[in-house]
């Protein structure tokens, strides 16, 4: 069963910093891109950034590039977002969610289709 499991979400004021976590089993983990999504309340699904299974080249969305950074650990089947300089309008529940790698798929990760997905963590930045 293919199961993601993020942590690392909780509150804190705006500059402070988080690390999400992205916990993955069930499959096997080096030959999946992995994206991370937030939505905020009353707002669409926004895809903030991917990194493939070979951890060549992640990309990012504008409004959060140059204070997020996306990382994987294959050996520990995680991936982590780092996320720096937060603004209360980074605010919102964050999801990962992988889907099997193929040529292209980072660049293109807002067209693609995720497969499996995790239960979300919630971010608060306060001002």
């Amino acid at each position: 069963e293919v199961q993601l499991v993020e942590s690392g979400g909780g509150l804190v004021q705006a500059g402070g910093s988080l690390r999400l976590s992205c916990a993955a089993s069930g499959f096997t983990f080096d030959d999946y891109a992995i994206a991370w999504f937030r939505q905020a309340p009353g707002k669409e699904r926004e895809g903030i950034s991917c990194i493939s299974s070979s951890d060549d080249t992640p990309v990012y969305a504008d409004s959060v590039k140059g204070r997020f950074t996306i990382s994987r650990d294959n050996s520990k089947n995680t991936v982590y977002l780092l996320m720096n300089s937060l603004k209360p309008e980074d605010t919102a529940v964050y999801y990962c969610a992988a889907e099997r790698d193929h040529p292209g798929i980072a660049p293109l990760f807002l067209l693609t289709n995720f497969g499996s997905w995790g239960q979300g963590t919630q971010v608060t930045v306060s001002s």
